[in-house]
């Protein structure tokens, strides 16, 4: 079994930058080979090279567009068995998921299979692999895009004529790779929109404000008081289908972390007091 991607740049010019474009080509195979290989080995790889697990193979290229087809094939049969376990979609999720989680992106519900493997991998493991796409692999995706203001497009490749796009990389995008958390603790007043309860991610709304915002913990999920975590959930839960003016809402300590133009894509919780 092989799964088909392919990044797109878009452009109206005769022709894109060699080596930005080769950087960014380079930043998506990296990037879909690190989730697979973290998905099917359950074990984030630090280091990718030839000899690795799962490996991406260049396919014929197509018209219309500068952008390179790639398959993920692999080259490991101890894991075979698991690779073959889980289907091509779920696969094509999971790499939207973790791309969109590294750059704060709203992720919608995952299907059942796929956040049972998220489940599975559990905190640790997801936050690593989320880190380790950050370190260079998206960096690289948003070469073009930082040097040209060109956009790019990942997708998944059904056939030749059917493709779903997994996530999509710009000059606006390429702000989180600058982003960082604030050494101020702030207080907020906000409402849960989603919440994992295993490894303790979410969103969450200011009461504010219209837009959600990525949130999570200052300390290992698991090392979370049990009465903060029903806080969480039960939140979620009285939420859930409610207008905003009826909503309850959590008081609590966090420390945000920012763009360098001041917008927040995540707060750190570190404390709930009402």
């Amino acid at each position: 079994m092989s799964l088909s991607f392919d990044a797109v740049v878009n452009t109206e010019e005769n022709e894109i930058d060699m080596k930005a474009g080769l950087n960014t080509f380079a930043g998506a195979s990296d990037a879909v080979r690190c989730i697979i290989e973290t998905i099917v080995t359950e074990k984030v790889p630090e280091r990718q090279t030839h000899k690795g697990k799962v490996r991406t193979l260049l396919k014929h290229s197509f018209k219309g567009s500068y952008g390179i087809a790639f398959s993920v094939e692999l080259c490991d049969p101890k894991f075979e068995t698991r690779f073959q376990k889980i289907k091509k979609a779920t696969y094509a999720e999971l790499v939207s998921y973790y791309l969109n989680e590294a750059m704060y992106e709203h992720v919608e519900d995952l299907s059942p299979e796929a956040q049972g493997i998220v489940d599975r991998l559990g905190e640790k493991k997801s936050d690593d692999l989320i880190s380790q796409l950050r370190k260079s692999a998206l960096e690289n995706m948003h070469d073009i895009s930082l040097k040209f203001n060109q956009d790019v497009k990942l997708r998944y490749r059904f056939s030749r004529d059917r493709q779903l796009e997994l996530a999509a990389f710009s000059q606006e995008t390429a702000k989180v790779l600058d982003a960082g958390e604030s050494k101020e603790i702030i207080d907020i007043v906000a409402g849960i929109t989603r919440f994992n309860t295993k490894t303790g991610n979410g969103r969450l709304q200011l009461k504010d404000e219209l837009e959600t915002v990525a949130f999570g913990f200052n300390t290992e999920y698991a090392n979370v008081k049990f009465e903060a975590k029903k806080r969480f959930s039960v939140n979620l839960d009285k939420n859930n289908g409610v207008p905003k003016d009826k909503w309850d809402f959590l008081k609590l300590s966090v420390s945000p972390i920012k763009l360098k133009d001041g917008k927040v894509v995540k707060y750190i919780v570190k404390g709930i007091y009402g």
